[in-house]
């Protein structure tokens, strides 16, 4: 259920107890880092202890579990994330100097912080004051914001993976780690990763995770730091994340009264259910929490330096790290060089007579020192040059007009480098290889394009779940009417279904309002019958005394825009015209007034609407559209036959 932090299981980063044997201690893993002492131990890692005997310096070295180690997918995206890490260069980040492999060993090498963790802290004292929690949340929030500017997740936010330093400092450690291991088969029946206790509702529902997730963690951490207490316990891990799902985080100040009202404003607003209303990144909340910090009350606690703030040996550029030790620094001359000879006693002057063996001898060594020299210099050995970001083909031939042999390996995804680019070279640029060595290419195949699932005709709830599992996200939901698709119903998507999009791109949904009763009022009654069976409705006509036009529909049941299903009966209700015998001009020539002339009506039924408005007004008429079914063309006409120019004729379409 959670990855626990290789830092969480002693106050202080000192060696644990190593009277078990461990086979890593005394070590030299990868030719470079002596394992020293084990430090800690978690569900996925060891960290170590270690002495970097290039640089001479101590560091860090998390030593991912064998079974880890076993799984080809998770050692490419943890390679993967370890150099998007390193490249993480921020004051509040504990720093990854290098990555590799040792045979079935899979480590970082990281910067070495004395210190303890926050974990640690709320152990010991329990709740802290509202403005320590906040001087010690504001270097977090840095940190995590400089890696969401990075298009970075952190996903495991949490006191564990928070460090105090003994000098003060805050670092956050373990990015990317969650991220390398879902991507491996460690996690493909069904564990979630991260920490069920700081889970966002969307982590525990869908398994995605983005920066809105970590401003969650964030704000479930700053609750937990001010109340002393997480804001949901359960029985079982099931019942907290049901409780992350459906309930909101509490204000702090329910818990404790003296919490101050902007603290309370800070929480709720990163542990809003909802990811859309939360801060958008951590720089997002960050912002906020400098602006809390400020509206602090000033006697709430003495004033004292926020803890994270850069000490003075740290604005000089000292590390704590031992100088590099000059005796373990070798070239190879030395190695090579003979040692002096000390003069010869005196002696008799005698007559120099060569000796031509000695002599052959000195120069075949001096012969073999020369190309020892040359073989392990530039002669024999060559850098890797450097290719990355260039067009694989350009690469290829840069790289075999140089003399290296090249291999182009599969393409990897990445989401900031475009397809067919190099995104790294094995071995890396800058190593000394042979001239005639192998390299290999490995292009970009870009981001990561999924394609949007078919999810026509499902529910919303299974649309968004289709979609979740697709790896991408559930958008905005539309509704509009549909005489074939059942209400509630995805009728269509935005993106449409099977266009390929980036991971965890949105994907709109447009639902089904259900059919629509069309409005037939004043349309002709044999027009509007034929138009509702058409439709699939089952029209009766009943006919009624009116002032309006014989034969036009003057009332309907069910009402326009009411909500029906196809097959369902209609009653139109048509008018028979008055008893007065009163008629329409048209009808009777008799009643025309004088000079009106009599025109007769285009029948522009089944044209396209365009051709339909210029045949009647080309035609003297005054015309009115009405839409009903959308298909563009003319479904019905009133009136038709004869009638003065400048009479009005409605269409519909």
């Amino acid at each position: 259920m959670c990855l626990p932090s290789p830092w969480q299981t002693a106050r202080k980063l000192t060696p644990v107890d190593t009277t078990v044997a461990d086979p890593l201690l005394g070590r030299l893993l990868d030719g470079r880092y002596r394992v020293e002492s084990r430090i800690a131990r978690g569900g996925m890692a060891a960290v170590y202890l270690a002495l970097d005997v290039r640089l001479d310096r101590t560091v860090a070295l998390k030593i991912m579990h064998p079974s880890l180690a076993e799984d080809p997918d998770f050692v490419r995206r943890f390679i993967g994330e370890a150099k998007s890490v390193a490249s993480l260069s921020h004051p509040n980040v504990v720093h990854v100097f290098d990555q590799g492999t040792d045979a079935e060993h899979v480590y970082l090498s990281m910067e070495y912080v004395p210190g303890r963790t926050l974990r640690d802290v709320l152990r010991e004292r329990g709740r802290l004051p509202a403005r320590e929690a906040l001087e010690i949340m504001i270097p977090v929030l840095a940190a995590l914001g400089a890696a969401h500017q990075a298009g970075m997740v952190h996903r495991d936010v949490k006191p564990e993976n928070v460090l105090l330093t003994d000098d003060g400092r805050v670092k956050v450690v373990d990015f990317g780690l969650a991220r390398a291991i879902e991507a491996g088969n460690q996690t493909k029946t069904g564990v979630m990763i991260g920490t069920i206790a700081y889970m966002s509702p969307e982590q525990v529902t869908a398994g995605v995770a983005d920066a809105r997730s970590d401003v969650y963690a964030a704000g479930v951490m700053l609750f937990e730091l001010l109340t002393g207490h997480q804001p949901y316990q359960g029985d079982s891990p099931m019942s907290v994340a049901y409780r992350h799902v459906h309930d909101q985080v509490p204000a702090p100040s329910s818990l404790v009264r003296e919490t101050p009202p902007p603290l309370d404003t800070l929480v709720l607003s990163a542990t809003d259910r909802a990811p859309d209303r939360r801060p958008a990144d951590a720089t997002a909340l960050l912002v906020a929490a400098v602006e809390a910090h400020r509206m602090l009350p000033r006697d709430m606690a003495p004033q004292r330096p926020p803890v994270g703030a850069t000490s003075p040996s740290m604005a000089r550029g000292q590390t704590g790290v031992p100088p590099a030790n000059p005796t373990l620094i070798h070239s190879r001359t030395e190695m090579l060089a003979a040692p002096a000879l000390s003069p010869p006693p005196a002696a008799k002057a005698t007559r120099f007579r060569p000796n031509w063996f000695l002599i052959a001898l000195a120069v075949i060594m001096v012969g073999a020192i020369a190309g020892t020299g040359w073989w392990f210099s530039e002669g024999r050995y060559a850098k890797v040059p450097d290719l990355l970001g260039l067009n694989i083909t350009v690469a290829k031939s840069e790289a075999e007009k140089q003399g290296f042999a090249v291999k182009i390996g599969p393409a990897e995804h990445d989401n900031k480098l475009a397809e067919d680019k190099v995104l790294r070279t094995e071995p890396e640029a800058g190593r000394n290889v042979l001239n005639d060595a192998v390299i290999t290419l490995i292009p970009s195949s870009g981001p990561v394009k999924i394609a949007v699932p078919n999810v026509v005709n499902l529910s919303e709830a299974d649309a968004r779940a289709k979609i979740s599992e697709a790896g991408l996200t559930a958008g905005a939901v539309s509704r509009v009417p549909s005489d074939t698709v059942q209400r509630g119903l995805v009728l269509r998507t935005s993106p449409q279904v099977g266009t390929k999009v980036r991971e965890g791109s949105r994907v709109q949904l447009v639902l089904s309002a259900g059919q629509l009763m069309p409005d037939v009022s004043e349309m002709q009654c044999d027009q509007a019958d034929a138009f509702l069976r058409q439709k699939g409705f089952v029209p009766t006509v009943v006919q009624q005394t009116d002032d309006a036009q014989p034969g036009t529909v003057i009332a309907q049941s069910p009402a326009a825009r009411a909500e029906v299903t196809s097959g369902q009966a209609v009653q139109l209700t048509c008018s028979k015209g008055p008893d007065t015998g009163f008629h329409w001009p048209w009808e009777n020539p008799d009643n025309v007034q004088p000079g009106q002339a009599m025109v007769a009506i285009p029948d522009v039924r089944f044209k396209k609407v365009t051709e339909a408005l210029n045949e009647l007004r080309t035609a003297g008429f005054k015309v009115r559209v009405r839409k009903i079914a959308g298909t563009g063309a003319v479904v019905a006409e009133n009136p038709l036959g004869q009638a003065p120019a400048g009479t009005r004729i409605t269409i519909w379409h």
